[in-house]
């Protein structure tokens, strides 16, 4: 077992010299893993970037003839992923260390992406002062700061550099046993499709895991849906329907580390059509219908598009109702004709579920600002929001419910629903 530390070492390969000394006087087994393409080596690699490029499919020779850096990057990100994911199949993987400017960051956190959520992963790096978010992506990766420019080692550099090489080691050797490491994707699979334990004792980490997705108008909705699935016997883990939270609900999913989802929230879809500030991206609401994931389906939070600031609502939406939720946040109530393409793309998507599945409506108010007496409240919205999917989400039933979402019955009839799914769907006992 290493770290596998990650560097252009035509450009960084003193830095990471001194982060490979400074990780092994701590005690921790380190592979230098060198993803550079163009100049001349400035530290001697243990994997050489012959092996990287050959990971990725190609070879080292043909990106120097293309003499294309960006293609050189995109190719050794492809390369690091691979090898990566090859040394954690085989149990050589304690964690991964990136170092770099723009180019050893795409590399580096393309690899980090790829493995498991609690693999210890940290990116040292000119860019984590700023927008993050396409590196991190949805995975648990630590971005810190290089201060100054990853260009020598200095008293800046190198109290960064030691820094980040004890917080690796820190990682790596104060980790738990395997009961509490991360959860391979067959591990987690297993747990995922093992029926519920008993509500009381045992190990909050054998229970099958649930996600459920949640806003601030959605919050009384989801804790009580919550309390009568932990009960139950499973574990929920809630994501924030923020674009981010969206992703990594999607991303367990891919990873096959849940056995069920009540998405009860699915406002990033409102987002990502008419360009709020939340997108998850076109793929959101795919994974559990693409992995046959048992899920419980509503429509939270689709009475709004969200913006920053009142200032940073476009022009183009002048005369559309506003709701200033704070300082920093403005919401804007979706159209009739909106939320019939929001029902159309909702029950079309779960409608392709390979596994069980159920939309459940709310007739009187999809958060707390949609319903009467409240800024969004909007029956013909609703209505057309509540047609559109029921004609476009097939063989998949549809409950439609005189409540309000935040009604705790709604909440109970969502969480039994979801649990009379998983029943169905738990591995039968075979008997000789």
């Amino acid at each position: 077992m290493a770290v596998h530390l990650f560097a252009t070492l035509d450009t960084k390969g003193r830095e990471a010299d001194f982060l490979r000394a400074t990780l092994r006087a701590l005690g921790v087994p380190v592979v230098l893993v060198d993803t550079s393409c163009i100049g001349e080596p400035q530290a001697q690699a243990d994997v050489p970037r012959e092996r990287v490029f050959e990971a990725a499919g190609t070879t080292l020779a043909a990106l120097q003839a293309r003499n294309d850096r960006g293609a050189a990057v995109n190719t050794a990100a492809r390369g690091a992923t691979a090898l990566a994911l090859a040394a954690h199949a085989r149990g050589e993987l304690d964690g991964v260390l990136g170092i770099g400017g723009g180019a050893g960051t795409t590399i580096g956190t393309a690899a980090m992406r790829a493995l498991p959520i609690g693999v210890p992963k940290l990116m040292i790096s000119t860019l984590a002062s700023g927008d993050v978010r396409a590196f991190v992506g949805s995975k648990d990766i630590f971005m810190l700061n290089s201060i100054v420019d990853v260009s020598g080692v200095n008293r800046i550099s190198r109290a960064v550099f030691e820094r980040a090489a004890q917080a690796m080691a820190g990682m790596v050797q104060l980790a738990a046993k395997p009961s509490a490491s991360a959860l391979s994707a067959s591990s987690a699979a297993t747990v995922a499709r093992t029926p519920p334990p008993a509500p009381a004792g045992g190990d909050a980490r054998d229970k099958p895991l649930i996600a459920a997705s949640m806003f601030g108008v959605t919050t009384p909705c989801v804790e009580r849906a919550r309390a009568v699935l932990e009960a139950a016997g499973y574990e929920v883990l809630v994501f924030h329907a923020t674009g981010s939270g969206g992703e990594t609900l999607e991303s367990l999913v891919r990873d096959r580390m849940l056995a069920g989802v009540l998405d009860v929230t699915t406002t990033e879809l409102a987002d990502e059509l008419v360009g709020g500030v939340l997108s998850a991206g076109p793929t959101r609401l795919t994974s559990a219908a693409e992995l046959g994931i048992p899920q419980v389906v509503s429509v939270g939070a689709l009475d709004m598009v969200n913006f920053w600031g009142r200032d940073t609502v476009p022009a183009k939406f002048a005369g559309r109702k506003l709701h200033v939720h704070n300082a920093n946040v403005t919401l804007m109530r979706t159209t009739p004709e909106e939320n019939a393409a929001l029902g159309r793309e909702l029950g079309s998507k779960v409608a392709r579920s390979r596994g069980p599945a159920r939309i459940a409506l709310p007739l009187r108010g999809v958060s707390a600002l949609d319903r009467a007496g409240q800024s969004f409240d909007d029956p013909a919205a609703r209505k057309a929001l509540f047609d559109a999917i029921k004609a476009n989400a097939g063989a998949v039933p549809v409950l439609e419910l005189d409540l309000h979402i935040n009604d705790p019955a709604f909440a109970d009839a969502l969480a039994n629903a979801l649990l009379a799914l998983l029943a169905a769907d738990a591995p039968k006992p075979t008997h000789r």
